[in-house]
């Protein structure tokens, strides 16, 4: 069976960065197809996405959170494996994608995750970012897990994901993004909103899976990792 990749972009008020992503993912000889999906941006978001040929736009009808995206996504995707890819993203390129994406082609993983340069410190001490919103993996992971992604918080997907992952003992490549960078909600929003933000997001995932599963995710996973 041949495999393809389609890319998915889950954006939200991302005007002034997605175009920065989409320039190093449109056209990539290794995708298959790029799929933007607005999630009710009330900035110049669905502008900038329309005005680059070769991202194909999704637009939600409203503001249903990161989960709902994509799901909206993944079942639009047309490609064997999916790779995700955050929306707000710096310095990204299409080298970037390559090394992401070359683990799980070449058989050496079921599943690679990034480690962006400013991912928090202790990512990096233990080798592995667990909420990571940049993967790669086969759609056939999500098959038949529609309606429990559906039923997650807003911001439940990655751990949920961690969670299929350790069931079926998923073979796991962390790949180290030098030069990439995700900006802080803060920088985005102002420190206040910024950690409220940050203190949903957190909330969201210990309602996904627990508290205590959280911990034992990060130890699972870094004990799933391949060289």
């Amino acid at each position: 069976m041949t495999r393809t990749v389609s890319c998915i972009i889950p954006a939200y008020n991302e005007g002034a960065r997605i175009g920065a992503v989409l320039s190093a993912v449109v056209g990539h000889p290794a995708l298959a197809e790029v799929l933007v999906i607005d999630d009710g941006s009330r900035d110049n978001t669905v502008e900038v996405v329309r005005g680059i040929p070769g991202a194909t736009l999704i637009e939600m009808p409203k503001n249903g959170g990161k989960t709902a995206a994509l799901v909206a996504g993944i079942a639009a995707a047309k490609g064997t494996d999916l790779l995700l890819v955050d929306a707000d993203l710096v310095g990204l390129t299409a080298d970037h994608i390559s090394q992401l994406i070359a683990p799980v082609h070449g058989g050496m993983a079921d599943i690679s995750i990034s480690l962006r340069d400013n991912a928090p410190r202790p990512w990096h001490w233990i080798g592995i970012d667990y909420i990571s919103g940049e993967r790669v993996l086969p759609k056939a992971l999500l098959d038949g897990q529609t309606d429990r992604l559906l039923s997650l918080p807003r911001f439940g997907f990655e751990v949920f994901l961690n969670s299929l992952l350790i069931d079926q003992q998923a073979r796991v490549s962390v790949v180290r993004w030098q030069g990439v960078q995700s900006p802080l909600k803060g920088a985005k929003m102002g420190w206040r909103k910024g950690l409220a933000a940050d203190a949903r997001m957190i909330g969201d995932m210990g309602r996904s899976v627990g508290w205590t599963t959280l911990v034992r995710q990060i130890v699972a996973l870094r004990g799933m990792r391949v060289r």
